[in-house]
């Protein structure tokens, strides 16, 4: 049987103080080799927002807590298989993939690109999903 590693286990009710919700969830699981990440904001892990109205600027701190929570999954960006990109208007579209591409530079994950009416809050511009294995030196 696999066992299930999750990382930076949360409570929504924590994180979306303005709503009634209360779900347990974390910002990764690792299952044997894969490595699933919540989908990833212009927003630190403190909550805090990184570039208002800058989609650039979001992409790349989304970017950066992928790095980070993929090194704490024991992966990193260079195993990253397949990437999902959210964004809230058509306009951002290469400012977005501009600022993801220079992370990803010779890495050639498959990704989906959607254009979506809104994000969990009205502030993100953009949010990324990643699907990684673990690094071979690391397992």
């Amino acid at each position: 049987m696999t066992e299930h590693t999750r990382i930076r286990k949360f409570n929504t009710r924590d994180t979306y103080k303005n709503q009634s919700l209360d779900n347990d969830l974390c910002q990764v699981v690792r299952a044997g080799n894969l490595i699933f990440l919540r989908g990833q904001v212009g927003s630190d892990f403190d909550g805090n927002l990184v570039g208002a109205g800058d989609p650039a600027v979001q992409a790349n701190q989304a970017m950066q807590n992928v790095d980070q929570l993929l090194r704490e999954a024991g992966s990193k960006l260079e195993d990253i298989c397949k990437i999902t990109v959210y964004i809230t208007d058509r306009a951002y579209r290469e400012d977005v993939y501009r600022a993801i591409g220079k992370w990803l530079k010779g890495v050639y994950p498959v990704s989906t690109g959607l254009i979506v009416q809104g994000l969990a809050r009205p502030e993100w511009l953009m949010e990324i999903d990643v699907i990684a294995v673990a690094s071979a030196d690391q397992d």
